[in-house]
């Protein structure tokens, strides 16, 4: 592919992305943040973790964004009674070949919500495991692929706590990253007081990309460039979580047990490089990773007891470390 055709594809591909921004905004107001996230995570393989009160419209912005991206969307409702069985799938006897067949779950599908993700125990937290790591379920004796693309995108509620499961770490780890979706702006939810009170709205959207745009696009965020001081930079402040002491955050070593998993250095490489070719660059600026940061590290730095006793809080590492980490 020529110089001149690779740009024009590249340009073809983010004014798609602008539009597809578009046609969920025709459904969903405000919220844009959460929105970027997502796409940040369909386009590089990561599973989104979405933490927010009830009401913010994060299942409507899902299943809307899988409208304009034509991909199978699926919502499971997490529930304490919940089985392994009612995500993945089991096997059934079918009466008139006289043989077991697979009754295929949920889980089979592009996009996945797992709404209240916490309500659910050990057995199905693992099922779901299995599924984000390997992509791929187990039914019976036989392993199956799901359909790529495969994104999980589950949602906690952070006020009620009585009927649920803390996600164990391994778990929590495998989510690229935590975004917290927060109230709307007053003049947004006067537009939604507006569009939802009248009893004949409908959502129209326009498809927009495919399941081969998403991975045409995948290899264009691959292709963008990041130094080796800015490679290094994210390795700095993975290793800030991990000895605090060591980069001038003395005040916040006794808080923190333990630092991110490399899995968080990989996360903030592609992330960042994602914004970069959203905001139409084939390079990574310092400012691109400092701006997914606090998403990819919030839910994998453990602060001890006595941070919590402190009101002392994960955001609050990571703030100071962007701020005193230097770019070498």
């Amino acid at each position: 592919m020529s110089d001149s055709s690779a740009l024009d594809l590249t340009q073809h591909y983010q004014q798609k992305i602008r539009q597809a921004s578009t046609e969920v905004g025709k459904v969903v107001v405000g919220q844009q943040y959460m929105l970027n996230r997502l796409l940040i995570g369909l386009f590089t393989g990561g599973h989104i973790l979405l933490e927010g009160v009830p009401g913010l419209a994060k299942t409507l912005t899902i299943s809307t964004l899988a409208r304009v991206l034509r991909l199978h969307f699926q919502r499971v409702q997490f529930t304490p009674d919940l089985l392994p069985s009612d995500l993945v799938g089991t096997m059934i006897y079918n009466q008139n070949q006289s043989e077991f067949e697979v009754k295929k779950g949920p889980i089979f599908a592009n996009l996945v919500l797992a709404d209240e993700v916490n309500r659910s125990p050990a057995k199905v937290q693992s099922a779901l495991l299995e599924a984000m790591q390997e992509k791929q379920v187990t039914i019976g004796e036989t392993t199956y692929p799901l359909d790529l693309p495969f994104l999980v995108l589950a949602t906690q509620n952070p006020v009620e706590h009585e009927g649920t499961y803390p996600l164990p770490e391994a778990q929590v780890d495998r989510f690229m990253m935590k975004v917290y979706v927060d109230y709307l702006k007053k003049t947004e939810e006067l537009e939604v007081m507006r569009r939802m009170a009248n009893l004949s709205y409908t959502s129209d959207v326009q498809p927009v990309l495919s399941k081969e745009d998403v991975f045409g696009i995948r290899n264009l965020i691959n292709q963008v460039q990041i130094s080796d001081t800015l490679e290094k930079y994210i390795i700095e402040l993975i290793f800030a979580t991990r000895k605090p002491a060591e980069y001038d955050l003395a005040d916040f070593a006794p808080y923190v047990q333990y630092g991110v998993s490399p899995r968080a250095s990989i996360a903030i490489h592609r992330a960042a490089r994602a914004v970069a070719f959203f905001d139409e660059r084939d390079y990574v600026l310092p400012e691109d990773i400092k701006e997914v940061a606090a998403d990819v590290l919030n839910h994998r730095i453990m602060l001890t007891y006595e941070a919590e006793a402190d009101g002392v809080r994960t955001q609050d590492l990571i703030e100071a470390m962007l701020r005193k980490v230097p770019i070498s």
